[in-house]
C-alpha cells in the first residue's frame, strides 16, 4: 500500500501515527512539511480529498494563529492558505494520503480508518493507551449493554444520535460511546469501558475519537452531564457550567435523561 505522512517530529499524535503504520508493516514516504511543505495546489487537494474545509487544516495551537487574527470568520479561504503556505506550521498534522483515501489524523487512531480493515500490530501510543476502530452503530444494538451498566437508553430512534462501538486492534469489543447532535452542540451519551480494559487510558481515547466525530458531524461545542465523572472530565478538557447554560435542545433531552444532581460540563471541540 502506497502511504504518504505529512509528519511533524515534534508532534506526539503524529509520531504516533508514523509508529503505528510502521508497526503495522508499512513504510510510508515521510514528508517533515515544516522543511517540505506541500505545494498550494497539494494542500488544496489534500483538504479537499479529506472532506474538510480550509479553516479546518489550520492548527491553532503553538503557532501564530491567535497574533495573526486567523480566528476572524471574514478572512477567506485564499487568506487562510496565504498564511499557511508562508508558515507551514499553521498546518495541522498529520495528514495522511493513503491508497483508500486522505485523512487528518487527529487523534492518530483515525489512521484505521485509512487503511484495509485486517491492518494490526502489536502496539501502544507513547502514552501507553491502545490504538482502537470505532464503527457506528445504531443506539438499538447497545442498548442491552448500556442497561446492564445502569446507563440511561432514552430514545433509540431519534436522528441527532451518533453512536459508536470501539473494539481493539485484535477486533475484540473494548467499549462504546456516543453522543446527539443538536446544529454545531454535541450532547456525550453512556460513554461505557469494558471493566476489564479500564486503567489503560480507553476512556481518553474514547472521548478524543467521539470528539473528532462529532467535529466531522458539525459539532463545535460538547457537553456532557456526569454524577460522578467531573474530575475524569475536567481531564478531557470539560469545564463545569450552570445547568441553565445548557443549550435548549440539550436541556430537553438532559430532563429526560439525566439526574436532577449531575454537573454540567462543556467543551470546546477543535481539531
Amino acid at each position: 500500500m502506497n502511504v504518504v505522512i505529512f509528519h511533524n517530529p515534534d508532534c506526539g499524535t503524529s509520531r504516533n501515527t508514523l509508529a503505528f503504520l510502521r508497526a503495522a508493516g508499512i513504510e510510508p514516504r515521510v514528508v517533515e512539511y515544516l522543511e517540505t511543505p506541500p505545494s498550494r495546489d497539494e494542500l488544496c487537494a489534500m483538504i479537499s480529498q479529506a472532506g474538510m474545509k480550509v479553516r479546518d487544516a489550520i492548527r491553532e495551537k503553538g503557532t501564530p494563529y491567535a497574533e495573526l487574527g486567523l480566528g476572524d470568520p471574514a478572512l477567506t479561504d485564499d487568506q487562510l492558505l496565504d498564511a499557511m503556505m508562508k508558515d507551514p506550521i499553521l498546518i495541522n498534522r498529520p495528514f495522511v494520503v493513503t491508497d483508500l483515501g486522505v485523512g487528518l489524523c487527529r487523534p492518530s487512531d483515525m489512521v484505521l480508518d485509512l487503511l484495509p480493515p485486517e491492518t494490526s500490530a502489536d502496539f501502544r501510543k507513547e502514552n501507553g493507551s491502545p490504538m482502537l476502530r470505532s464503527h457506528r452503530v445504531g443506539l438499538e444494538d447497545v442498548a442491552a449493554r448500556l442497561e446492564a451498566a445502569g446507563l440511561p437508553v432514552g430514545s433509540t430512534d431519534s436522528a441527532q444520535i451518533h453512536f459508536f462501538q470501539f473494539l481493539g486492534l485484535d477486533g475484540v469489543g473494548i467499549g462504546v460511546g456516543g453522543f446527539e447532535l443538536y446544529g454545531t452542540d454535541a450532547l456525550l451519551r453512556s460513554v461505557l469501558v469494558e471493566p476489564s480494559r479500564r486503567r489503560e487510558g480507553v476512556g481518553s481515547s474514547l472521548i478524543q475519537i467521539l470528539m473528532r466525530r462529532a467535529y466531522d458531524a458539525g459539532a463545535r461545542s460538547a457537553y456532557v452531564l456526569t454524577t460522578d465523572l467531573v474530575r475524569f472530565f475536567e481531564g478531557e478538557g470539560f469545564k463545569p457550567i450552570d445547568r441553565a447554560g445548557l443549550p435548549a435542545d440539550i436541556a430537553d433531552t438532559a430532563r429526560v435523561t439525566a439526574p436532577s444532581n449531575a454537573h454540567v460540563m462543556t467543551r470546546r471541540i477543535s481539531l
